[in-house]
């Protein structure tokens, strides 16, 4: 593992940067700004290296702003409707940054801080935590939330994401990495050939601000079924939201909540790279990067343009503050947040 300097922010804190290498040739770096993968090698059916993540080259691009391309995000994940919930009768209004609603975390979460960052050691491979104190109010959410990330690139082509979290008062919480993949390299054009399979039988219906519905909605004989590997564009024709694409939350399957288990499989055809993700959280969000329209330009001068990425976001449902059917969001003082995520690369 090597550690750079990566530059320093507007009020002068520096940003790190980690290179990790596996004895495989695997390579990621990560960085302290937002506790963010920036790049991701990882080879192709000829044994060919390519980065399978956007980004940018440089910290300057990522502190002007962008579309969360790799980093952590919180402190909650997804949307709240209209910025709105309430905790033992206290009613909070978060930043509505999204349209009429609150979206990962707000105009400056936890995706836009300097993290604390250091080597740790693991019997899997080369590992990295990063730290973070997110102070009682900073976006509108109650109490001090003291959040951990650990990224370790394991001997078994994995990239392994543990997060932890304790608070000092009742506060929402899901987080989520938001990397855009493109499984031909992040300059190969669009993804809409790549596979896709969830493994889920279920997912929760949006209104037209994405917000959840309350209803959980079985995939079959439509056109958000994942079930079998699919060519993530082949539908397109027959989504109605605007920009075209999916941005929806799955409902995974699972025998045991929290129980580590394979979420989705994507493969690009082309190169022969496959992604599995494994995680212990109920829910995950497929995005089609539908929204990108070739205003950013990454590395080696690549323009991002629309379906250019797609995102598997590990994650508990959207909304899941204002909706007491899903699953839980709420930390308390006393109680430890953890979630694993493992995204395990190989070819076929």
């Amino acid at each position: 593992m090597e550690k750079f300097i990566f530059g320093k922010t507007a009020d002068e804190r520096t940003v790190e940067i980690f290179t990790f290498t596996n004895q495989n040739g695997l390579k990621a770096k990560i960085t302290s700004y937002g506790a963010l993968l920036t790049e991701l090698h990882v080879p192709d059916r000829d044994g060919k290296l390519g980065d399978v993540v956007l980004g940018f080259e440089d910290l300057e691009s990522y502190l002007k702003g962008h579309p969360h391309f790799g980093c952590t995000t919180g402190r909650f994940a997804n949307r709240i409707a209209r910025g709105k919930f309430s905790l033992n009768g206290k009613a909070y209004q978060l930043a509505c940054n999204n349209g009429p609603n609150h979206l990962h975390g707000g105009p400056k979460g936890i995706d836009k801080k300097v993290w604390s960052a250091g080597p740790v050691k693991s019997a899997r491979g080369e590992a990295v935590k990063f730290s973070y104190l997110s102070p009682d109010g900073e976006e509108g959410y109650p109490g001090n939330l003291q959040i951990e990330v650990t990224y370790t690139l394991t001997n078994n082509n994995e990239l392994q994401i543990d997060y932890a979290a304790t608070c000092d008062q009742p506060t929402p919480i899901n987080l989520s990495n938001h990397s855009y993949f493109n499984l031909g390299g992040a300059g190969s054009g669009d993804i809409l050939a790549h596979e896709l399979r969830l493994n889920a039988d279920f997912f929760t219906p949006v209104d037209e601000t994405s917000i959840p519905t309350g209803e959980i909605l079985r995939v079959a004989g439509t056109v958000m079924d994942f079930t079998k590997p699919t060519p993530i564009g082949s539908r397109f024709a027959q989504l109605t939201n605007k920009p075209v694409g999916y941005d929806h939350n799955y409902v995974l399957n699972k025998a045991h909540p929290g129980e580590l288990s394979c979420a989705a499989e994507a493969r690009d055809p082309e190169s022969g790279r496959v992604m599995e993700v494994f995680t212990t959280e109920p829910g995950v969000q497929i995005y089609t990067a539908n929204y990108l329209d070739g205003r950013f330009t990454g590395k080696g001068g690549t323009v991002y343009r629309q379906h250019s990425g797609f995102c598997l976001e590990c994650q508990h449902f959207p909304d899941s503050v204002n909706r007491p059917h899903f699953p839980t969001v709420v930390l308390i003082p006393g109680q430890k947040y953890t979630q694993t995520t493992v995204h395990r690369f190989s070819v076929k």
